[in-house]
């Protein structure tokens, strides 16, 4: 396959999967577990047909082995949208997610007891400072927000204060769910090493084992599919049919986030890494741009240190540098 069409994939998938997102944080905030649960189904109905073939392929993976690597994926995935509840912005949402290597590499010392080279420990102290940059810019922006609904000083400051224990609610959600999910690409490699790679597999058993536990938030999904089914109508583009706009929004994100998926699956088997680390930091920096610019969310000069030296930090941590260097060498002795 040409390289350009999983490419053009990742940037169309997952761009879109992210102003969806954002489309239905903004009109219904607490929307985080029926979005998780809507992508966990798609995802999983896909894979019990195209990967399970309908429940007759036997797991190359032992499915005991894959309870605990679903225990971590299920848990990530709802903390991360459900941080959304806590007034956490969509961009600061997607400087923390881009700082997963930060938190790889302090697990890697701490359980794997790896030594890496100074210039990953430098990417590393980049991506800390970026994020925690990012973050007090954030709580700043929070502070400077009036409060609303308040009679005097004292209902100000309560109502201040709680805002704050509000987001940082979000933030704690955020680092839980960056690390937890180190912990599991440990897991991975481990699992990996043992049986082989099967992503596609992993895929499906990711996303189908916890379908039982969304039973756990029945009310809060069932309660969100009210709130939906009662959102202003829409007309579905070409198709013209009316359909209520958080429903449009959740069914646009689900599908994005099935291309996303798929593109980046297909870009790791068809591309050499350095293109793959290449497309996938630029992608989520078209992401945070189209975020600040589309939906005119706050972005502060810190904000934007914080952002350089996160998506600074993952390239450095990659050798992207030294692998362009390297490619380009190669062509000029090509060349000769």
């Amino acid at each position: 396959m040409n390289p350009i069409i999983p490419i053009g994939l990742v940037f169309v998938g997952c761009c879109s999967n992210v102003v969806f997102l954002e489309l239905l944080v903004k009109e219904c905030p607490s929307s985080g577990n029926i979005i998780t649960f809507a992508q966990f189904l798609l995802i999983a109905l896909e894979g019990f047909i195209s990967t399970s073939r309908f429940g007759t392929k036997a797991p190359a993976i032992p499915i005991s082995t894959y309870v605990v690597m679903v225990t971590l994926f299920f848990v990530t995935s709802v903390a991360n949208n459900y941080a959304l509840n806590f007034n956490i912005a969509m961009p600061l949402h997607m400087i923390f997610r881009a700082g997963s290597l930060m938190a790889n590499l302090i697990l890697g010392v701490i359980i794997l007891k790896r030594r890496y080279k100074f210039s990953k420990y430098l990417s590393v102290l980049m991506i800390s400072v970026g994020i925690a940059t990012a973050t007090i810019a954030s709580a700043g922006d929070m502070k400077s927000k009036p409060a609303i609904n308040s009679t005097n000083e004292v209902d100000l400051d309560h109502e201040a204060i709680y805002d704050q224990i509000y987001w940082l609610t979000g933030i704690a959600l955020l680092t839980f769910a960056l690390f937890l999910s180190a912990r599991m690409g440990i897991y991975q490699e481990t699992v990996y090493s043992k049986y082989g790679k099967h992503p596609a597999e992993a895929l499906f058993y990711n996303h189908a084992l916890p379908l039982p536990a969304f039973l756990l938030m029945y009310r809060d999904i069932y309660r969100h599919i009210l709130l939906f089914n009662e959102s202003e109508t829409m007309l579905i583009p070409v198709l013209l049919i009316p359909i209520p706009r958080l429903w449009l929004y959740l069914i646009g994100n689900v599908a994005t986030q099935y291309v996303c998926i798929r593109a980046v699956f297909i870009l790791t088997s068809e591309c050499p890494s350095l293109i793959v680390t290449l497309v996938v930091t630029l992608r989520k920096f078209v992401s945070l741009l189209f975020s600040i610019i589309y939906f005119k969310n706050p972005f502060t000069l810190y904000h934007w240190i914080g952002t350089l030296l996160v998506f600074g930090g993952t390239l450095i941590f990659a050798d992207v540098v030294p692998m362009l260097g390297k490619a380009l060498s190669s062509r000029k002795k090509k060349a000769e």
